[in-house]
């Protein structure tokens, strides 16, 4: 991506996120990706610290950011539920699942500079990494403008999302692990049978079985792939019988 487009990119991030930034250094940092931070000092090799210069510390507070800020959000909304229910719907609307998919429509991607080479690998549109700059881009607006920005963009992208929970969710291995259960078989097993990609990306595949049957997940960390596993298999099960 040239300079000219990671700019029109970083522009229309703002429009749609409804924030213009008063720093945009901060917002720069919060869109590149470590393998761009890593070409940033022209060949010299000024990063001495791995990942100086990416996204990685703004990751680091906006994570925690949308933590609070979702977590405040869920208890003006749910004034009836305890911790464990609470906790559940957190853990969804936190989750790589639900970030990167937020991050799609925001067109995040178009906004993140990366390496040449990890663009033609495909990194700038992978979950893990899209859900990253997602919370870095979280963490920026927090230390650019404070809480009451970061509230008002969380509340507003994250409405279909908390909208569409009637019910607490599960946890897809809890959910199979009831299901088998429920059933008197044995309890599903994981295997995890694949993990390749650079560190900063890597992508897990995993294998679960149970009643005979088995499902397979893809994700950047292994509890996310188990996940995607058993949410695979549950649905197969959940089916039956096919012909």
């Amino acid at each position: 991506m040239s300079t000219d487009d990671h700019y029109a990119g970083a522009q229309a991030l703002q429009d749609r996120l409804g924030y213009q930034f008063t720093r945009q250094a901060l917002l720069r940092e919060a869109l590149t990706h470590r393998s761009a931070a890593n070409l940033k000092a022209g060949g010299r090799r000024r990063q001495q610290v791995k990942g100086a210069g990416s996204n990685e510390r703004l990751e680091f507070i906006g994570d925690r950011v949308l933590g609070l800020l979702m977590a405040e959000w869920l208890l003006e909304r749910y004034p009836g539920e305890q911790e464990g229910a609470l906790g559940s719907r957190l853990a969804h609307l936190v989750s790589r699942v639900a970030l990167a998919d937020i991050a799609d429509k925001l067109d995040l991607p178009a906004a993140l500079a990366v390496a040449a080479h990890e663009a033609r690998a495909g990194v700038q549109t992978a979950a893990n990494v899209v859900a990253d700059a997602l919370e870095a881009v979280l963490g920026a607006v927090f230390l650019d403008g404070g809480l009451e920005p970061a509230r008002r963009i969380v509340r507003q992208c994250w409405k279909p999302v908390l909208e569409a929970q009637a019910r607490p969710p599960k946890d897809p291995k809890t959910a199979l692990q009831e299901w088998v259960l429920g059933r008197g078989l044995g309890l599903p097993t994981y295997e995890t049978i694949g993990a390749e990609g650079p560190s900063h990306a890597p992508l897990f595949v995993v294998r679960v079985s149970a009643a005979g049957q088995w499902g397979e997940g893809h994700a950047g960390s292994k509890r996310a792939a188990e996940s995607a596993a058993a949410a695979a298999l549950l649905e197969k099960l959940e089916d039956g019988p096919q012909g």
